[in-house]
């Protein structure tokens, strides 16, 4: 196989993994990584082949990354350049992996390890200190729910299986040209998407209906948001409430919608808590408000200190920054949720304890850089006729086990608040909020999203849009979604497809063990 033919193939499944994530339907994911895996076969054994497969697998999943995340580098030209880093460093590498193992051992042993190593690599970019789990193979349905109502037993890792397990079915079809291969793959897309369909519209929402209103206050984050005086930005975001009905029984602003930073130590003596507090007292006093906000916690003396607290020397004060959803209601205690899945370079350094004093991953959104503090544990709200909501807070929708703490904690329907503006009017924003919709489906919880600027609207127990606005438009949209108190498997188990996955990803790596001195030992005797 000549250079060009493998620049082909190389740019088709490039091409073939870009086209979910741009709005596209995910069905080319099925084949996508088959054209990768004919440039593998053209390569004989030894260092040439590894080198050649290097080269064209870092061109592939850097082309994959770069097409679909450069949106990042608006805010974080840091985080752009890690995104593509990762993609050629663990997709790439398992698929070097995959072709040196290919060439060295069972063809069969050979699939089972480019299944499961993909997979476990997932699960590390997911859970790792440069965690950017974007490009999860699963994630790529997001434009096709009707096809995916299983996720709410797998989670997208099962989507994720499902591709990879269809690939390596394709490619050996293709391969032997066996057309029974070949039907064994169109049965193993056929049989879940048929079941999947069924459940789509057979499912019917069972719970009561509560009436949510969603503010998008279109607040330009780079210079209208510092012209604009806290008091001015409160008086928009407020007017916007205004709109609500008196029967809501929540209203949600979106993410660090206040940007002074609150002193939780005394929150209640800040002016705009008062703002919001004479609000709701003098006109929803049966509502709860899910603000989000920058707070601050002082240590006092005796308190144990986060490792995540700054440290002021001429006061001798330890204090932490935290992304807040506040719970505001009439004669309640203010509710506080600290964001706990942070954005690496924005609100989170890697591997803090031995990088907190390099300023290259300190990305200032919002008037708050570096490392924040994070909550422990996910919490809800509850509303005055006993909703129980969970208040999800922008990056944390796109960490499937993570987001389902919330519903193992009881909430019966989701709020997720966010900040999308900081990527401009790019598909960045677009694939968050598709990302929501999959979300409904692992949990069967309704989702009411506030976006600044968008895209801010309602997803229901299926994962179908009931209403939505998009950029660049200062509103505020009112919907009744429906609760669900039943727990899914895959909120109750998590990501178990991933888990078993690193357990036969290891078992591979013992097996070629054995193989190899197994086999060394017959060419002996």
């Amino acid at each position: 196989m000549g250079r060009n033919r493998r620049l082909l193939l190389a740019l088709t499944t490039a091409g073939l993994l870009i086209l979910p994530w741009v709005g596209v339907s995910g069905i080319t994911l099925p084949v996508a990584l088959v054209p990768l895996l004919a440039v593998s076969e053209s390569y004989p054994a030894g260092r040439s082949g590894v080198r050649g497969m290097a080269g064209w697998s870092a061109l592939t999943f850097g082309l994959w990354a770069l097409v679909t995340t450069w949106w990042i580098w608006y805010a974080a030209p840091i985080g752009a350049i890690m995104s593509v880093i990762n993609s050629v460093v663990l997709c790439g590498g398992v698929v070097v992996a995959y072709h040196w193992l290919s060439k060295r051992a069972p063809r069969s042993l050979a699939y089972t390890f480019l299944v499961s190593a993909w997979i476990a690599a997932e699960l590390l970019y997911m859970n790792g200190q440069l965690s950017f789990p974007w490009l999860t193979l699963g994630n790529g349905f997001a434009n096709d729910i009707p096809l995916v109502q299983w996720y709410d037993t797998t989670g997208v890792f099962g989507g994720s299986l499902w591709v990879m397990v269809m690939n390596v079915l394709f490619y050996e079809a293709y391969r032997n040209r066996s057309r029974a291969v070949a039907a064994t793959a169109a049965a193993v897309i056929a049989v879940p998407v048929i079941i999947s369909l069924t459940v789509y519209w057979t499912y019917k929402e069972s719970g009561r209906a509560v009436t949510v209103t969603a503010v998008q206050p279109n607040i330009e984050p780079y210079r209208e948001r510092y012209i604009l005086s806290q008091q001015e930005q409160n008086g928009i975001m407020l007017s916007l409430a205004s709109q609500a009905p008196q029967e809501a029984r929540f209203v949600i602003f979106p993410e660090t919608s206040v940007h002074e930073t609150i002193p939780e130590n005394d929150l209640e003596s800040d002016r705009t808590v008062k703002a919001f507090r004479n609000f709701i007292d003098e006109r929803y006093p049966s509502t709860v408000f899910v603000v989000g906000a920058s707070t601050r916690y002082f240590y006092m003396p005796g308190d144990k200190v986060s490792e995540t607290a700054r440290y002021t020397p001429g006061r001798d004060i330890y204090y932490d920054n935290f992304n807040t959803a506040l719970a505001l209601s009439a004669g309640r205690p203010a509710g506080i949720y600290h964001k706990a899945k942070l954005v690496v370079g924005a609100e989170a350094t890697p591997y803090h304890k031995y990088l907190k004093n390099v300023t290259l991953f300190n990305i200032d959104l919002g008037g708050v850089s570096g490392q924040l503090g994070y909550g422990p544990e996910r919490d809800v709200f509850t509303a005055t006729d006993g909703t129980r909501a969970g208040p999800a807070i922008c990056w944390e929708g796109v960490f499937g086990h993570y987001y389902g703490g919330f519903v193992r904690k009881g909430a019966d329907i989701m709020l997720i608040i966010s900040n999308d503006a900081w990527w401009g009017d790019t598909q960045g924003h677009r694939q968050l909020f598709r990302l929501a919709r999959l979300r409904a489906v692992e949990t069967r919880r309704a989702i009411a999203r506030s976006a600044n600027t968008g895209i801010s609207g309602f997803i229901d127990q299926r994962g179908r849009v009931i209403q939505k606005v998009g950029w660049d438009v200062r509103t505020a949209l009112t919907a009744d979604i429906v609760t669900n108190d039943r727990i899914t498997f895959y909120t109750r188990y998590g990501d178990y497809v991933a888990r078993i996955s690193v357990l036969v990803f290891g078992l591979c790596a013992l097996y070629y063990i054995a193989y190899r001195i197994r086999k060394n030992n017959l060419l002996t005797q």
